[in-house]
């Protein structure tokens, strides 16, 4: 019970990691804040999950790409479990599609920057008046932004190293306030996303290149993220944490 009475925000945190996260949050004794945007039975999946394992939550929809959802999201958090927020983590982001530079327009291209880097913005923003010190943002890069990533995926891969970059610069504006700022870069990791984008003999041969000889499972993911909300990482700030298997070494 590390988190007992902390109150937690997870962006897109009705499926996949973010699920994994907010239950491991939860858990550990957070209330926690579900965002999801377009499937409400997911997210209700979710709360039913967490409440079984005796935890408390609730699920608020909103589009993380706009400052008005945004916004509104924190008050529905702050009047379900008061004042203070004391954890943020930004799961949500999305590849979106692969494209080459040929095949991307400005809209999609700002499409991908936007759910990626543009949503930690406005998370950060609103969420950080309410952040006592001690309090932990958690955001969420990928093991592309280290490499570039896969074909088509350079939009996704640049806002990916943009979020390591707006970590670190974070880490040192907050880091005065005693708020911790700090990234998970996953690698392959079994989800949904690479069941849309990667295909099976990909997935076999990143999964064969690791270390440990395997994919990575959500769980592993939040239970790092659980680590990064608690005191007990009270010294880490400004850290892109690579968790991939030994796939690649930063």
């Amino acid at each position: 019970m590390r988190l007992k009475n902390k109150v937690a925000i997870v962006s897109g945190g009705s499926r996949d990691i973010g699920r994994a996260v907010s239950l491991q949050l939860a858990k550990e004794g957070a209330k926690v804040v579900v965002n999801y945007f377009d499937n409400e039975q997911l997210a209700e999946e979710t709360l039913q999950l967490i409440e079984e394992q005796g935890g408390e939550a609730i699920i608020v929809k909103a589009d993380m790409t706009k400052a008005a959802d945004v916004e509104a999201l924190v008050e529905k958090a702050r009047g379900a479990f008061g004042d203070e927020i004391n954890v943020l983590v930004n799961v949500v982001g999305g590849l979106v599609a692969r494209k080459t530079t040929a095949e991307m327009d400005e809209d999609f291209w700002d499409f991908v920057i936007n759910v990626n880097l543009k949503s930690v913005f406005l998370a950060v923003k609103s969420v950080s008046p309410f952040m006592p010190a001690g309090s932990s943002i958690v955001n969420f890069s990928s093991l592309a932004a280290r490499d570039g990533g896969g074909p088509g995926a350079s939009a996704y891969a640049t806002s990916k190293g943009a979020v390591m970059t707006y970590t670190r610069a974070l880490a040192k504006e907050f880091g005065p306030k005693g708020i911790r700022v700090n990234a998970l870069a996953p690698g392959m990791i079994a989800t949904t996303f690479h069941d849309t984008f990667t295909k099976s003999e990909v997935r076999t041969n990143v999964a064969n290149a690791t270390a440990l000889k395997r994919e990575g499972d959500a769980k592993e993911v939040a239970d790092v993220v659980a680590y990064l909300a608690s005191d007990e990482s009270s010294f880490l700030t400004g850290n892109n944490i690579d968790i991939n298997g030994g796939l690649a070494f930063s």
